[in-house]
């Protein structure tokens, strides 16, 4: 029997300490915002706070936690980063499917948490192992810049064609 701290709630589990964290919080706990992505820690899908900082939980066995504390998507709306990156989100429209987003959530959250006022390389270094399938990069970029400074921003796209000329 292991015992867990997630979302600031203990939380008692009887599973093998090789389990993933994912699968603990999904299948055992019932916290199914955090999603299956790849599996070996490449796209981010999966990505919670284990200590405040962003961890993939497809690959960490849970019996390698101890006594730190786990939050997922479910309650990083409580922290003041969570919320700022939420609204942004919202404000932006970034989602498109939606799948990646939990795990974008969690890793733009951890960023504002440590940077407050994060360059767009700063903002690449820290999203880089989160992957969006539709593309929803700029979006995200200005999200995480209007959480960060309060200000609306309009996402950078650039075209990969001229438009056609009329005739």
């Amino acid at each position: 029997m292991l015992s867990l701290l997630v979302n600031d709630e203990s939380r008692a589990v009887d599973v093998p300490g090789d389990m993933p964290l994912l699968w603990v919080l999904r299948d055992v706990i019932g916290l199914t915002g955090t999603k299956f992505g790849c599996g070996i820690a490449q796209c981010g899908a999966c990505t919670v706070h284990v200590d405040g900082q962003p961890m993939r939980s497809c690959v960490l066995p849970v019996g390698s936690i101890g006594t730190r504390a786990i939050t997922t998507i479910e309650a990083i709306g409580k922290t003041d980063s969570g919320q700022k990156i939420q609204q942004a989100w919202l404000d932006i429209d970034v989602v498109q499917c939606g799948y990646c987003q939990s795990g974008q959530i969690m890793s733009a959250t951890a960023l504002l948490k440590h940077t407050a006022n994060p360059s767009d390389a700063d903002i690449d270094a820290a999203m880089s192992g989160n992957i969006c399938r539709c593309g929803t990069y700029p979006r995200i970029r200005a999200a995480i810049k209007q959480a960060a400074t309060g200000k609306h921003e309009v996402p950078q796209t650039t075209l990969t064609s001229a438009p056609a000329k009329a005739s």
